[in-house]
């Protein structure tokens, strides 16, 4: 009997604590909604697609109307950029009151950020909708770097490419059927001009493909010999160059330009990184609706993208809010919606999606992208 009463006991007492903790938790929530309420959040973010901004004008009159939060959605091409303010503000010792609350991020901006202390937290935990996060998903590492909760997962990119039924009815499978399409049909085959980060990754996914030591696109760049890792990319881009749109003398600016040059006969394929990119074009009425995406059998190359928040942000609170509504279910499902924007969730959905996903291939290391882009520019920019 007193095992018995000892036990209970016992299980009271945990229950109590958790109660306890629960709602300090929910008091802790409760307070930063307060705190938000009245703020600008200044949410620094790639500009560069319609729908993307369209649906981040839904966001913000969403998070205006529940939390008297005002969403800013401040158009950058690359995030680069505001890294570089951050860095700068930090230089001249502006350590509050800085002109950045959030931001979108992933790979090696982040790891920039994170090295230069420039984000704020961890704080991901804190946030309510963390709990419905599918974990199963790479959430918490963003190219093979730990996220330490100091970024919050907002959606799943993969590289896929675009073609139209119509006009190629049966699209390549590797990169090595993509060089002999292009010299099937000379002028047709393109790829975004890097740094654009659709042209950094056809790059990273071609090499992945192209080299002997895949293994080593995993490491640190400066620990492994880059010029005998890459010969073989260098070696197939000079072929591909020959017979590319253009003669390889100018590249698309971007995935947009790919699908405008698709849909208008010049190209053979285009790029994204949407799984769903294909779907959304159709429903917006920029491709015909023989348009579909595929990705090579090697596996689509993959990651999370992520929201942040610097250290030095004028409005915390209201990232945090801003964060916790675009990763729930509501924000999550109209995301996913491809008449809307088509980016694949990255919490467990109690309504399915109509969202795709192919294979995924993981993304290398983060200090592989500047030096591949660095090493391209040299070979190859204007």
């Amino acid at each position: 009997m007193k095992h018995w009463i000892a036990a209970l006991t016992l299980a009271i007492a945990s229950t109590a604590s958790f109660t306890a903790s629960a709602s300090t938790e929910n008091d802790r929530w409760e307070s930063i909604e307060q705190q938000a309420k009245g703020q600008t959040v200044y949410f620094n973010a790639w500009g560069g697609n319609q729908e993307i901004n369209t649906y981040l004008r839904w966001a913000s009159r969403e998070l205006q109307r529940d939390y008297g939060v005002t969403l800013k959605h401040v158009k950058v091409a690359d995030i680069a950029e505001t890294v570089n303010r951050l860095l700068a503000e930090k230089t001249a010792g502006k350590d509050s009151g800085g002109s950045v609350d959030m931001v979108w991020i992933n790979g090696e901006n982040f790891k920039s950020m994170k090295e230069n202390d420039l984000l704020y937290g961890p704080f991901v935990s804190t946030l309510p909708n963390w709990q419905i996060v599918d974990k199963s998903l790479p959430v918490e590492e963003d190219f093979t770097e730990p996220t330490d909760g100091l970024e919050a997962p907002w959606g799943v990119g993969q590289l896929v490419f675009i073609h139209d039924q119509k006009t190629l009815a049966n699209p390549p499978r590797s990169f090595a059927e993509l060089l002999s399409l292009a010299k099937a049909f000379p002028g047709r085959i393109s790829y975004p001009k890097p740094p654009e980060f659709h042209g950094t990754s056809f790059l990273k996914a071609a090499l992945l493909e192209l080299t002997d030591v895949r293994e080593a696109l995993y490491l640190p760049v400066d620990e492994v010999d880059f010029d005998a890792v890459t010969a073989p990319l260098w070696r197939y881009l000079d072929q591909l160059h020959q017979v590319a749109w253009r003669e390889g003398a100018q590249f698309p600016s971007g995935s947009a330009e790919t699908i405008q040059l698709l849909d208008d006969g010049e190209l053979l394929v285009a790029i994204a990184f949407n799984p769903n990119a294909a779907k959304a074009a159709v429903a917006s009425g920029k491709l015909a609706p023989s348009a579909r995406a595929f990705a090579f059998d090697q596996g689509a190359l993959s990651n999370i993208h992520f929201m942040a928040i610097p250290y030095n942000a004028n409005a915390k609170a209201g990232a945090m809010v801003a964060i916790n509504f675009l990763m729930s279910e509501k924000a999550q499902l109209r995301k996913a919606d491809t008449q809307v924007w088509g980016d694949p969730p990255v919490v467990k959905l109690s309504d399915t999606a109509e969202v795709s996903r192919f294979n995924t291939q993981p993304e290398p290391h983060p200090s592989w992208q500047t030096a591949l882009e660095s090493a391209w520019l040299k070979r190859y920019g204007q």
